[in-house]
């Protein structure tokens, strides 16, 4: 059940009620739902310049940029935290918050009780978000949200146990997003007090046309720190890349979710996953990705190498470019076409057998997104360090083997 509503009567006339992004499976910055093509993310100077001064090329490849919108955190005497967010109140830098609040806010809602201990033992536990189309059957017109259910009681030490451990299989639900939502709030709320504001981006939702999105974030190329990163911050970065798949492919895994339509859950890991993969561990897991439980998504194939390509056709071309940290989303319809499918039994479910393969005449809907521009750098850019000469050849090395894996895997080798 919902609770009461956080906002003034004055705010809810025209305030947007949102959950967390429920089909976030990588990153570590928590993502909101905004409307069901937006998303929005807190912003970064150096991500908004990309954005600004996006190369026409490269637009196909990246989200819409939709604007900037000011939030605060709202917190109410029984502990429920709330995010803000007041397109009215936009502005060239963050400021303080005076009484400006008005009818144009949308509210961005997070129900979060937090214990009031601080100490080893303290709790901080995510309860319900109730919104009914979590909780309809498989002929709701958007069947892919009631299986990433958020709209149970998790404790935050099994929500930590599904992102480190990687048994996220056994709940119907992606928990990184929450984990990530999770930490957000607690770092906003212990360091800033409920005047300030923040500045968050309003992007694309490039998965709102899925029914059940199955998404692999793929951390891109064989350097991941920043040019402002700190001595530590730099090793701590080039360690991870020498002992993962980023040093030898220019590619690792970051997140995924993949639909199993034997069992009707969604296959989900984490980044933690991904970086103990080795070259040959990384194919497999590409592989898995492209299997729905019963066969290979063949049908997938060729679109996603044509639009990788594509991508890669793009990336040579932008000289000065350097793409660290950043990542790359394939993303697919777990919902086939009818020609691809396998009988239904009674209970909605696939007939459960073997991943074998599944030869679909026609190419399914895919995407390829380049997201996350925290760290990305170009001549001319307002928060350029050193200015590079030429494109980004750790990304560019990184497709090349991604492209040269999944034509392995469709030429069944």
């Amino acid at each position: 059940m919902v609770g009461q509503s956080p906002l003034d009567p004055s705010e809810s006339r025209t305030a947007v009620l949102l959950e967390p992004f429920v089909h976030q499976v990588g990153g570590h910055m928590s993502m909101m739902k905004y409307d069901e093509h937006t998303i929005c993310k807190p912003l970064v100077s150096q991500e908004l310049s990309f954005y600004e001064s996006l190369p026409l090329a490269m637009r196909q490849f990246t989200p819409q940029y939709k604007g900037i919108v000011s939030v605060h955190l709202k917190k109410d005497s029984l502990g429920n935290l709330t995010l803000i967010a007041s397109p009215s109140l936009q502005t060239e830098s963050c400021g303080r918050l005076d009484n400006a609040i008005g009818d144009s806010s949308v509210t961005i809602w997070h129900k979060c009780k937090w214990a009031a201990s601080t100490g080893t033992g303290s709790e901080h536990t995510l309860v319900k978000w109730s919104h009914t189309q979590l909780t309809k059957t498989f002929k709701d017109s958007c069947p892919g949200k009631m299986l990433l259910r958020t709209d149970l009681q998790y404790r935050t030490d099994s929500l930590l146990e599904d992102a480190n451990r990687n048994q996220p299989e056994r709940n119907s639900y992606n928990p990184w997003g929450l984990h990530c939502h999770r930490q957000h709030l607690n770092r906003m709320s212990s360091k800033h007090n409920e005047n300030k504001l923040h500045q968050f981006l309003l992007l694309e939702n490039v998965v709102s046309k899925y029914n059940y999105p199955c998404i692999l974030d793929l951390k891109m190329g064989t350097r991941q720190h920043g040019d402002d990163a700190s001595e530590e911050k730099k090793a701590r970065h080039i360690k991870k890349c020498e002992q993962s798949t980023s040093a030898s492919l220019g590619v690792r895994i970051c997140g995924m979710q993949v639909y199993q339509a034997d069992t009707g859950h969604f296959l989900c890991k984490d980044k933690y996953y991904g970086r103990k993969l080795s070259p040959e561990g990384f194919r497999q897991t590409l592989h898995q990705f492209l299997c729905n439980g019963n066969h290979l998504r063949t049908d997938l194939l060729e679109p996603i190498i044509l639009r990788l390509k594509a991508l890669l056709s793009v990336i040579r071309k932008q000289s000065s470019y350097r793409f660290y940290s950043s990542s790359l989303l394939i993303i697919y319809d777990g919902q086939e076409h009818k020609e691809n499918t396998a009988p239904l039994d009674n209970h909605l479910h696939f007939q459960k057998t073997n991943c074998t393969t599944s030869h679909g005449t026609n190419h399914s809907r895919v995407d390829v997104r380049m997201i996350d521009f925290a760290h990305t750098t170009f001549k001319g850019s307002k928060c350029n360090h050193t200015t590079y000469d030429g494109p980004d050849h750790g990304y560019i090395f990184g497709l090349e083997n991604l492209i040269k894996i999944l034509q392995n895997i469709s030429e069944g080798k």
